[in-house]
């Protein structure tokens, strides 16, 4: 076989299950690895060593019993630093918040852990995730495994460096405006943001109001990400805007290849800029699908730039979340962090019916898009990663772009809710990785994942990946 760490989270459950793998063996590496990986990148900010390790030993004294084991048996687990885990502290990456100890699992992290997931540590992000890339005053800066003076993306950087340097497999993630798909890209992971309710959050203080906020997995194949799907998707009564589990599982959905499907690529979305270098990947992966049957048509369409009002929103989400302590903590928190939440109490029911509006009309055009296209394509990012400590790029191929022009192609699927992936389809020059988005109608996940998969299958890249692991023996 491969090396022992790049073997795939389904790969281990399904060895381990067969008896041909021991948990206790698998955790043992695990921990070997983190230890000699991490200090290169600063993915992991606080492990459970112990813990995981003591739950390794009880599931194989099960399995040696003859106990079924779960689809996720053994597989060792990230969860990213918004995130609660029993027994550890949810910090957001925030000073104030360094205590802030989590008595119970999120709805996520209990599934994934009844589903036999293992979690090994917490993983780094930004100050409450408001950033594209992944920095904090509390844990420093996490760097991209292909090369660490750029970032992994943010702002689940944490996860995907974790799972591009191999200490896992599988690590949390979740996406407001790109969350997942920015640092799966630029870490050259499989990421996928769900329909938005398709995994349940919670349990909270209060409710998310923005509809804005989805959970998903960071992942080296899309195998895992369905597996993880599957694992934890389905309604909650924490969560009013939960979907029920889907009649089919995710697994078994990869295993239905949809023929001639039509595929709108848009290589801008009427407003973006792509350096030339990452557009040429992109659109090679783009005319991929047409020697798998499917065919692909230039969209020259525009979607609305709703970047001031996807802003907005965010921060008006985050002042929901700590407004109540903002005046206690606000010398604590990073000025950039303390503007947006000052923004937010200035906004007006006028402010709030032009988000609505201009909502509307991204919803529009995106159906009168999947009215006549079963998915579409667009790049996942404008750029190759950039400086580790930021900031994010002011230009592409010495044009200007605005702010939010480095995440152009992430934040309106998130005001729109649809189901969106990001494959690799190669490295640049400088041997960072570009990425395709696969964006798929509300409600049918499994056909962005059936396709993301068929193009794995047909432009393999889980083969390689950056080697951090010096001479720790994973044979």
């Amino acid at each position: 076989m491969n090396s022992f760490w790049s073997n795939s989270g389904y790969e281990l459950a399904r060895r381990i299950r067969m008896r041909e793998l021991s948990p206790v063996e698998v955790m043992r590496r695990t921990l070997a690895t983190i230890e000699a990986v991490n200090p290169l990148v600063n993915a992991f900010v606080a492990m459970r060593a112990e813990e995981a390790m003591k739950e390794a030993k009880e599931l194989e004294a099960r399995i040696g019993k003859g106990i079924t084991a779960g689809p996720l048996a053994g597989v060792p687990l990230g969860v990213k630093d918004l995130e609660d885990v029993k027994g550890m502290v949810t910090s957001f990456g925030s000073i104030p918040y360094k205590k802030h100890m989590a008595v119970q699992d999120s709805i996520q992290v209990a599934r994934l852990r009844a589903s036999g997931a293992i979690v090994v540590g917490k993983t780094n992000t930004p100050e409450f995730g408001f950033t594209g890339f992944t920095k904090n005053r509390l844990y420093g800066v996490t760097r991209n495994p292909w090369n660490r003076e750029k970032t992994p993306g943010g702002s689940s950087g944490g996860s995907a460096a974790a799972v591009a340097a191999g200490m896992v497999p599988i690590a949390t993630g979740s996406d407001a405006g790109g969350s997942i798909r920015i640092p799966a890209c630029y870490s050259g992971c499989f990421g996928f943001k769900p329909t938005h309710g398709r995994i349940p959050f919670g349990p909270t203080a209060r409710l998310y109001m923005t509809r804005t906020w989805t959970l998903g997995p960071i992942t080296r194949t899309v195998e895992d990400a369905a597996l993880y799907l599957a694992c934890t998707a389905g309604n909650h009564w924490a969560d009013p805007d939960s979907l029920p589990r889907p009649s089919l599982s995710y697994v078994d959905a990869l295993k239905v290849r949809p023929t001639k499907l039509k595929m709108a690529f848009s290589p801008d979305l009427g407003y973006a800029r792509v350096q030339k270098k990452v557009m040429t990947l992109v659109e090679q992966a783009a005319v991929s699908f047409e020697d798998m049957g499917h065919s692909v048509e230039i969209w020259k369409g525009k979607l609305p730039n709703v970047a001031q009002e996807w802003s907005d929103l965010m921060n008006w989400e985050l002042y929901g979340q700590i407004g109540h302590d903002l005046e206690r903590i606000r010398l604590e928190l990073g000025r950039t962090l303390v503007q947006s939440l000052d923004s937010a109490r200035a906004l007006t029911v006028g402010d709030h019916m032009r988000i609505q509006e201009s909502r509307t009309v991204l919803n529009r055009v995106l159906g009168e898009v999947f009215d006549r296209f079963d998915l579409l394509l667009t790049p996942t990012m404008p750029t190759e990663a950039f400086a580790a400590k930021g900031p994010p790029p002011t230009e592409v191929d010495g044009q200007p772009i605005p702010l939010l022009g480095a995440t152009a192609f992430t934040y309106p699927f998130n005001l729109s809710g649809h189901p969106a992936a990001t494959v690799r389809v190669g490295l640049t020059r400088a041997g960072l990785p570009a990425g395709l988005q696969i964006i798929g109608p509300r409600h049918r996940d499994e056909r962005v994942l059936q396709a993301a998969h068929a193009y794995e299958e047909a432009c393999p890249w889980s083969d390689h990946w950056p080697h951090l692991h010096g001479s720790i023996e994973h044979e």
